[in-house]
Formats: structure tokens, sequence, C-alpha cells
């Protein structure tokens, strides 16, 4: 399992080589910097620690600053921990470019989505609401919520009105257009979670790995009946 530390710049449009338009998402991946690799004698599991961006110095914390001083590098803005396979062929300091990844690959990205304040149940659980009608006296509201006197309480998980968005948020399967290594883009197809300038994480798609090959199934020509045979 490969993967980089990203940004959303937005989406755009590109047409592929028979001329179709595909919708697709610039990320900024790169370059990150290796903070500290995980074994799984040292830890108990593979991984690595990665960080993106810059940070001031007087926002980092004396612990933190002593692990980017160990390792090399100016205080990252966005740090996470990737899980790999091996961990043996990364050391710290290391740099990771966008060229970690290339044209028709699949990623998985994961982000937050973008918040959407509180929000209605119509909104937030595509409740199909009442009446539309003027005397309907009911078209957005909740409703009932609890099953009656026997329970005598509302269930846990009952859908209701509530804070929406801000959730985390991975998109998967997403085919890679193009890889621009000397502007350190990614052009993934579709769209990825969170706004521009929001921060992601991309990684080697968990079912469809590096390398996969899409095969294209054999159309197998039906045979012709008896009856036919016996009228030639």
């Amino acid at each position: 399992m490969i993967g980089i530390l990203g940004k959303k710049l937005g989406m755009t449009n590109v047409y592929s080589e028979t001329g179709k338009m595909v919708p697709v998402t610039l990320i900024e991946a790169g370059p990150c910097h290796v903070i500290q690799v995980k074994t799984k004698d040292s830890d108990g599991y593979n991984a690595i620690q990665v960080g993106f961006g810059t940070k001031r110095e007087k926002l980092v914390g004396n612990p933190d600053k002593g692990r980017f001083k160990k390792a090399g590098v100016t205080p990252p803005r966005f740090v996470r921990e990737i899980r790999v396979v091996d961990a043996a062929p990364y050391k710290v300091g290391q740099k990771l470019e966008a060229d970690l990844f290339a044209k028709g690959d699949y990623v998985d990205v994961t982000g937050t989505s973008i918040g959407k304040g509180f929000q209605g149940g119509v909104k937030r659980w595509g409740w199909a609401g009442g009446d539309a009608g003027h005397g309907s006296m009911f078209h957005r509201a909740v409703g009932s919520i609890q099953s009656g006197a026997r329970l005598g309480r509302v269930t846990k998980g009952h859908h209701l009105p509530g804070h929406m968005g801000v959730d985390k948020i991975t998109i998967q399967n997403l085919e890679v257009i193009d890889v621009d290594k000397a502007n350190n883009l990614i052009l993934v197809k579709g769209n990825v979670p969170g706004h521009k300038n929001s921060f992601l994480i991309v990684k080697e798609a968990r079912k469809r790995p590096k390398g996969f090959v899409k095969i294209k199934p054999v159309q197998v020509k039906p045979k012709k009946s008896v009856k036919a045979a016996m009228k030639k």
C-alpha cells in the first residue's frame, strides 16, 4: 500500500485521446517528507508518518519540534500516518512526490466533506416530507419520533435534524488521468471530498491495486440449436 498527502486545487475538464471530455480534480500531491518509520518489530505494524506543507515554527509544540528536527524537515502543516506492507524501502527524511502514481492507476482519496451547518431531516436524510398543499400544515417537519408508549423513548440512531457535513469520507477507485511531476499535480477522474485548498490523503486503491488491468469480458457466441443444424 502506497500513499501521499496533498491539497485539492479544484476541478476542470480534460479531453481523452478519443476526444471525450473527462471531468477531473486537480490534486497538489507532495512533495511530502517521511517523518517517522514504524515497523512491526518496534511498533507492532508497518507504517510511515508523512508531512505535507509548511507551518510557522511558533505554532509547533516542543515535542513536535524535536521530532521534525530529528527528521531534518521543516514543520509540516498536515501530518498523517499511512499503513504500508513493507516499511524497509522508506527512510526518515525521504521525499515522496507525485510520480508515486502513474497514468492509469486507481486511487482511494480521503478528505473532510464540506460543512453545511444545521440542516433539517429532508436535506440531511432525504425524507419525503408531507403534502405540498397549503392546508397540509405538515411539509418538512419531523413528525412522530418514537414507537409508542410501550418503548417510551426515542430509539438510538433515529434520523433527526442536526449538524451536516465535516465528515471523514473516502471515495474509492478513482482513475488517475494524468500526472504532472514538474508541478506536483495528480489529475483524478471525478470528484473528491472537501472544499478547495482542503487536505487529502491519496492512497493506492484497495480494490484495484497498482498495475491493475481491467479484463474485458469475452463474448461467447451462442451455439446453434440442434433443429437448425438438422435443417442444413
